[in-house]
């Protein structure tokens, strides 16, 4: 029988999708159109019929990517990327991009109160795939004895031989420039979600500033609210202007 040309190529999607990392994303509608000499209404309805297999998914600003089941990250306890990613059950690994001891920016200048810091950018994958670019700013006297490999093995946390306090994380909304798309694998202007933490010792002074990038397809933050007075205002909402 005659196969329907939507039907041929979601056949193709199919087979893509199966041999395609858990996230990764799919061409746009329009070059998928160039491709295979179709409308992209003909494209779009393939791509229906593969999402409804559960093979692949789409979101706004994303388009199509092959279907993933986020990690989920709880935010009740100070802890690292790497045991949030063990804790669901991935393996874990990290990639050192850039290394050195250079002036802060002005804003890490101010939390830390230093003019000299360890700067540290790396990449942390997911069962082999690219879940977050992490930079990391930290005084250069607590920084001075480690080394390149030291940070590609270890978290921060394991290496500084302080006692933490804790830490405070705010999650805001933004979009990949190039360098950061082409570390995580996305296009260019794709949603992410920002987080910045600053992590403080006993006495409750800074001692490490970071920054996290992770993909807004790939990732959730889960809070466990305590129960309080009745409110239409989510407890901690800042306004940004």
């Amino acid at each position: 029988m005659r196969r329907i040309r939507y039907q041929e190529i979601a056949d193709e999607l199919r087979r893509r999708a199966d041999a395609a990392p858990a996230g990764s994303l799919l061409p746009s509608e329009a070059e998928m159109s160039t491709e295979f000499k179709a409308s992209r209404v003909t494209v779009r309805r393939a791509l229906e019929l593969v999402r409804d297999d559960g093979l692949i998914a789409a979101r706004q600003g994303f388009g199509w990517f092959v279907a993933t089941e986020p990690v989920r990250q709880r935010l009740e306890s100070l802890g690292t990327i790497e045991a949030q990613i063990e804790g669901v059950g991935k393996v874990s690994e990290r990639r050192v991009e850039e290394f050195a001891f250079e002036q802060p920016p002005a804003r890490v200048r101010a939390l830390l109160r230093t003019d000299q810091v360890l700067r540290v950018k790396r990449v942390n994958f997911a069962d082999g795939e690219p879940f977050a670019v992490v930079t990391v700013w930290c005084p250069s006297d607590l920084g001075a004895q480690l080394s390149r490999q030291d940070v590609e093995a270890r978290p921060f946390y394991e290496l500084l031989d302080i006692e933490l306090r804790g830490a405070t994380q705010t999650i805001g909304a933004d979009s990949a420039e190039p360098a950061d798309a082409r570390l995580l694998g996305i296009r260019v202007g794709s949603p992410l979600l920002r987080c910045q933490r600053v992590t403080t010792d006993r006495r409750g002074e800074p001692i490490l500033v970071s920054e996290h990038l992770f993909p807004a397809h790939r990732t959730e933050f889960v809070v466990d609210l305590p129960q309080a007075e009745p409110s239409t205002t989510p407890s901690g909402l800042r306004l940004v202007d």
